[in-house]
């Protein structure tokens, strides 16, 4: 029987666990998706089923065994980050895998910013703007200082993806792309732990780093495999371009938040960029990625039912709207286009139609959404930009991004599954006999239009 060379990826997101198998094109031979109820943590917050997650990511490489079709040759792993599982000696969790959202102690935020030079400081050494539990160093800071019992059983802390590799391998490794994506952990200028890190006492409890590029190899129901140790997913969902393409580029990636990123940007974070929801992250290569956040996504949701209430349309009647370039010269001509105004302040009454409002909640979220872009270009050669996600499907939000940027070449661009396909390509050498394809990104080029 003819078997299929594949990869094996497990791509865990907050709300969907998600196991994929490649092939050596990077085609989708096999996809199972499952949703997990959350637990409450002893504070009564919501918190990952650790228990659920960790029998699903047994059980679903037994299964993979079962399909006789498919040759496995190697696993990786991608999850959302800022999430840690702290195992113990025994190399069992010793604590729940605290959700991210949990709000974090005000006077322990105090007490440390406090401590190691204030929030401006910390922020731009490790590039990590001031967010709580969303700087996962600082659950091990709370830990240590709320819960030292829980502290002190602590073999390794291990970041979500890194923690799916080792429930295979038995290894314990941290990874670069989950250690430097607003963690409060990194010293990026000088490309080490923090010495709040030293001091506290938390390096001894992180693994030795393992680069993402690399693989272990491991035995599991008796065969043998070549295993990733996982990657950070909005670093995963960068690699498919950072693969295919070398001249400088732009990627927006588009959903809840609209995040513009700059691999080839290589100037330190400043502190007008911080306060401007500007982060790094960290690729698998360990090279900063300059980015700026916007929460467009999230106004459009919000703003869109607005809309469909007033109109008495349905709620997702925006996918049917065109982009009309007349509209948008008319929306301008009476300034309609302001600095600072945002849609959820406009009279929805002022407007004759549906796609005459929409068109203007589009320009308003397009000028926040330049600003935000222009954050992270800054003075690079960056000649393409490149939009994945929500926003790439809306011609009118592409159409706009291509007015406001005509020095550049504005594309749509779709991967299929974006970072469970980064998981793949970053460690492609140890599994993958093929080169590299070349359709892996469908790209669609939007042209200036005529009114620029």
């Amino acid at each position: 029987m003819n078997t299929t060379p594949v990869i094996a990826i497990f791509d865990v997101g907050k709300t969907n666990k998600k196991l994929f198998l490649f092939d050596e094109h990077y085609r989708i031979v096999y996809e199972k998706t499952l949703q997990f109820t959350e637990t409450m943590d002893e504070d009564g917050d919501p918190c990952e089923n650790l228990q659920a997650l960790t029998e699903w990511g047994r059980d679903s490489l037994k299964e993979l065994m079962d399909l006789d079709e498919f040759e496995i040759r190697a696993l990786n792993f991608s999850a959302y980050g800022a999430s840690f599982v702290h195992i113990g000696d025994d190399g069992k969790p010793v604590a729940l895998l605290y959700n991210y959202l949990k709000p974090f102690p005000e006077k322990l935020k105090e007490k440390f910013y406090k401590d190691y030079g204030g929030e401006i400081l910390v922020s731009m050494i490790t590039a990590s703007p001031v967010l709580g539990n969303l700087n996962s160093g600082m659950q091990l800071y709370w830990l240590k200082n709320k819960h030292p019992e829980i502290f002190n059983k602590i073999n390794h802390s291990l970041h979500l993806p890194q923690y799916l590799s080792y429930l295979i391998t038995a290894q314990a490794y941290s990874d670069i792309t989950s250690i430097g994506c607003h963690t409060n952990l990194w010293n990026f200028p000088q490309n080490n732990y923090h010495e709040w890190v030293l001091r506290e006492g938390i390096e001894e409890k992180l693994a030795p780093i393992f680069s993402s590029a690399n693989v272990v190899d491991a035995r599991a129901f008796w065969k043998d495999f070549k295993v990733g140790i996982g990657l950070h997913d909005s670093s995963a969902a960068l690699i498919p371009y950072l693969a295919c393409f070398t001249e400088p580029f732009i990627l927006i990636s588009t959903g809840t938040w609209c995040i513009t990123l700059n691999p080839f940007n290589k100037h330190p974070l400043t502190q007008s960029e911080l306060q401007q929801d500007c982060l790094c992250y960290m690729s698998y290569k360990g090279e900063p990625v300059k980015a700026s956040r916007l929460f467009a996504g999230n106004e459009h949701e919000m703003e869109t039912k607005k809309l469909a209430q007033h109109f008495n349309v349905a709620q997702d009647n925006y996918k049917g709207v065109e982009y009309e370039e007349k509209i948008i010269t008319a929306l301008t001509k009476t300034n309609a286009v302001a600095q600072g105004i945002k849609f959820a302040e406009r009279n929805l009454s002022e407007y004759r139609n549906y796609e005459v409002a929409y068109h203007q909640l589009l320009l308003d979220i397009m000028q926040q959404q330049i600003e935000s872009t222009k954050l992270v270009i800054q003075d690079d050669k960056v000649n393409r930009i490149f939009v994945d996600g929500g926003f790439s499907k809306n011609p009118v939000y592409m159409h706009l991004l291509a007015a406001a940027f005509p020095q550049m070449e504005v594309y749509a661009a779709s991967v299929a599954q974006a970072t469970a396909v980064g998981a793949a390509l970053a460690i492609h050498q140890h599994w993958n006999t093929k080169p590299l394809p070349a359709d892996i990104i469908d790209l669609k080029f939007y042209a200036k239009p005529s009114l620029v």
